[in-house]
């Protein structure tokens, strides 16, 4: 199984930050089947201040090119993307319209 680690920076407010963190307490089922309809089997959003920090799990099914135009042409994901960029900004680095960076890894145990 691989794994996928991304970063992207929320808007430093802290109503907008409780916003987003309620919307990911009840995440609309159709996002949660185009997840798992992608070949993610895993996936966490962790916190710190306003940074974000993903693992996604993948299997051997996954491919990041094709859950991009999968979600493009998903209404409903596109639904929730936008809903989400209202709280969401890019981090320092990204290419203009990125929102979740796929990080590297520089160390493992």
């Amino acid at each position: 199984m691989d794994r996928f680690c991304l970063t992207l920076d929320l808007i430093n407010d802290p109503a907008l930050i409780a916003e987003y963190e309620a919307w990911h307490q009840n995440v609309w089922p159709e996002i949660i089947e185009s997840i798992c309809a992608s070949g993610i089997e895993n996936m966490q959003i962790y916190r710190f201040s306003n940074r974000l920090f993903m693992i996604m799990e993948v299997n051997e099914t996954f491919s990041l090119g094709k859950k991009a135009n999968a979600d493009a042409e998903n209404e409903k994901v596109q639904q929730w993307e936008e809903l989400m960029w209202k709280y969401q900004q890019s981090v320092p680095g990204a290419k203009p319209g990125e929102k979740w960076v796929i990080m590297d890894k520089i160390f493992e145990l």
